[in-house]
């Protein structure tokens, strides 16, 4: 990190007070007051005293002139007066602003990465120097020869190269053969190269990225979003954004909803710029956070692929973000501080004056109806890439072609899975559902295995023998016997999981190659990137998993995609879960018929007249999207209208009923505003909480945070009482 550029200016020199905002869940800042000499520009971290300890805080503006200087705590500056970027700064308070959280939680993940901004620790690496040590050995030689090229290397890696033990390489130092050099603590990151593959596009892929070029030149906030059919290369379309804003020096922000998406799109990213990207998510280690994060806040790191949290990183100068699958719900944060990742980085692209590409095959209803409006750049993509064309979708009616008892796949599945075969072509069968079975259930008594801290049921995951909560992760081993009535061998498994749908594909075809793909079977970024490397190496003929496989990868040879069961979104019953379904199939289908081959999609049903199913099979997407459209419109749901979830939670269930119908109570009569509930959660026990929602409704032009702040200010919670507000709600449980 360069701790030069960090420094404020003299002329900011003073001794007034200065507020301090601390990562803590607090309302707002605290008053202190700086040394004489020490400069105090928004943004400055400093060590503030808090009680008996110490706690790092960010100068967040001037100090209350009321209250003298002398009469304050000191904050003092780290020792690099490392200053986090001011439209960081604007983000974090707009997000408190806009979500109704304390402004000091959202300043916490602005400071995610533990000892980023200490002094740096040099670290030692060896060269060969010019002293013969009197003692050579075969191993004390082979050392010599390593390092006789003049480079400096860590002891471990010399040890490695040369074969030989770490006390080696140790005693060589010792005796003078091998003399240290101070290095940065960090190997700088890779700078990625513009030109280093530059693609040939079609017509539509140049027109496009001609657009998204103009957009990153211009140095102004715009939004486009990219609109493409699945294969269509957009990917490739807004890389070339990607290498003209690196070309003007500034830095790239790229989103993706899931880090199992990532494993392809690096290495496409290493292929087209020469290295990869800088990374930033939750599975990364304790280090390379920090080091990507002082990379980021000291200009270094030109481009970062992220989860949602990216957001928040301290870019120096960002001049392009791109929300790839903006369409998905991973990129809306369920706890802590509640926001919308996708919506969060069209508000980061204005404060820092940047182009914000949004992209999907399915864009949401939201993003599609700006473009519509001609809010955003609408920039469409209608065909695939190179000969490839859409896949033929068929709608299978289970209600005619019955699969045999204790099975899911149909009779045309099933053929359809061994003309594939046959062919050497590669098939996805894809299923939403983990584990082997949704429930498990006493043929004699009828008993439900429950989770006892939540409302939902236990799903059986045969392969570990264990019965596991999905939301409270309680793990307990398969029982032998029902716990209620004692009947052994009366315990039967309800419904398909991933693993019971690979149990009953192995029946059928004992010989093929097989793998599942789940958060369950796949135990991080590796084992998915393993998996997926060998599906394109054509180890695998038949891959079997959920949503983590639907979206984002690309099987030249996957030819055939089967949907188990196209039912499944139907039971949500939110105002959104039309749409959801929808993308997910569509999504789902378009893995199949990506290269030369064709492809054919099979949609297994009970309800084949379903209007979102038709639609899926007729590739009908703008149809039902003014569908979709003028539904929202008549019932001021989003984005017609404005939502607010209140979810109320504690042990004490009456205290939260009790309470929930206080709030209702007392909510504030208002024009364009409707208040729905108390009513129970969908999961009412969620780790041993009992849960009650209200739900705002609002017409598209109130102010629903200015509603929220008049109605629950003057209410106090009892402390045995959690509320948590949700703006702009898209879960509904």
């Amino acid at each position: 990190m360069n701790s030069a550029r960090l420094k404020p200016a003299a002329a900011e020199i003073g001794t007034r007070p200065v507020s301090v905002l601390l990562p803590l869940p607090l309302p707002g800042p605290y008053d202190y007051r700086l040394s004489d000499g020490v400069t105090a520009p928004r943004g400055l971290l400093v060590e503030a005293p808090l009680g008996a300890r110490t706690q790092l805080g960010v100068v967040w503006g001037s100090g209350n002139a009321k209250i003298e200087a002398h009469r304050l705590k000191t904050a003092v500056p780290l020792g690099n007066y490392a200053c986090l970027p001011e439209a960081l700064c604007d983000f974090v308070d707009w997000v408190a602003r806009y979500t109704l959280s304390p402004q000091g939680s959202v300043l916490a993940l602005a400071l995610r990465a533990r000892g980023a901004f200490d002094t740096e620790t040099p670290r030692l690496a060896y060269r060969r120097s010019s002293v013969t040590p009197a003692r050579l050995s075969d191993k004390r030689q082979r050392v010599l020869d390593v390092t006789a090229d003049g480079l400096a290397r860590s002891i471990a890696a010399i040890a490695e190269e040369a074969n030989v033990s770490s006390a080696i390489v140790r005693a060589l130092v010792a005796a003078g053969a091998l003399i240290a050099d101070a290095l940065p603590e960090f190997v700088p990151l890779p700078v990625p190269q513009p030109d280093f593959a530059v693609p040939v596009l079609r017509n539509e892929q140049h027109s496009a990225a001609e657009a998204l070029r103009e957009a990153v030149m211009a140095r102004n906030f715009s939004v486009s979003l990219l609109d493409g059919v699945t294969g269509s290369g957009k990917t490739e379309t807004y890389f070339e954004a990607v290498a003209e804003a690196l070309r003007l020096g500034r830095q790239v922000l790229i989103l993706l909803p899931e880090i199992a998406l990532s494993v392809q799109f690096l290495e496409r990213f290493a292929a087209r710029f020469g290295v990869p990207p800088a990374e930033w998510h939750s599975d990364l280690g304790h280090t390379e956070r920090k080091r990507v994060y002082r990379a980021v806040l000291g200009g270094e790191a030109r481009v970062v692929v992220g989860a949602r949290s990216a957001l928040f990183l301290p870019f120096q100068d960002l001049g392009l973000i791109i929300v790839d699958e903006e369409h998905e719900q991973a990129y809306k944060q369920e706890e802590g501080v509640i926001y919308h990742a996708r919506d969060m980085a069209v508000v980061r692209g204005r404060i820092s004056s940047s182009a914000v590409v949004l992209v999907s095959a399915t864009p949401s209803l939201e993003s599609y109806v700006n473009a519509q409006a001609g809010r955003y750049r609408w920039l469409k993509l209608a065909a695939r890439h190179g000969v490839a064309k859409l896949p033929r979708i068929d709608l299978i009616d289970l209600r005619q072609h019955r699969p045999e008892p204790g099975q899911w796949m149909s009779p045309v599945l099933i053929d359809a899975l061994r003309t594939t075969l046959e062919e050497g072509e590669q098939s996805l069968l894809f299923l939403n559902r983990r584990g082997y079975a949704p429930l498990t259930l006493c043929a004699q008594c009828g008993h439900k295995f429950t989770c006892h801290q939540c409302s939902a049921w236990l799903v059986e995951h045969r392969y570990h023998r264990r019965l596991v909560c999905h939301h409270c992760g309680q793990d307990t081993p398969m029982p032998t016997v029902c716990p209620h009535c004692g009947a052994q061998d009366s315990l039967i498994a309800c419904g398909p999981g991933v693993e019971r749908l690979a149990e009953e594909f192995v029946q059928h075809f004992p010989e093929a190659r097989m793998a599942i793909a789940s958060s369950d079977t796949m135990h991080g970024p590796a084992e998915l990137q393993a998996a997926i490397h060998a599906m394109s190496r054509g180890e695998i003929e038949v891959l079997i998993g959920t949503q983590m496989i639907a979206k984002g990868h690309h099987f030249p040879n996957l030819t055939l995609v089967g949907v188990i069961d196209a039912d499944l979104g139907s039971a949500d019953g939110d105002v959104r879960v039309r749409e959801r379904t929808f993308q997910l199939l569509h999504q789902v289908a378009g893995r199949a018929g990506r290269a030369a081959k064709p492809g054919r999609v099979l949609v297994q049903t009970h309800s084949p007249e379903d209007v979102v199913l038709q639609a899926v099979a007729a590739a009908d997407r703008d149809v039902f999207y003014d569908q979709e459209r003028r539904l929202r419109e008549r019932t001021h749901a989003p984005p017609f209208g404005r939502l607010a979830a209140l979810i109320l939670s504690g042990v004490n269930g009456d205290a939260v009923r009790t309470m929930g119908k206080r709030l209702a109570q007392e909510a504030p009569a208002a024009r364009g505003v409707r208040i729905w509930g108390p009513t129970p959660a969908f999961y009412q026990l969620l780790r041993g909480r009992t849960r009650e929602r209200l739900l705002v409704q609002a017409e598209r032009s109130v102010d629903v945070q200015a509603y929220l702040r008049q109605w629950l200010g003057p209410i106090k919670l009892p402390a045995s009482v959690r509320l948590v507000i949700d703006i702009d709600p898209i879960s509904f449980f």
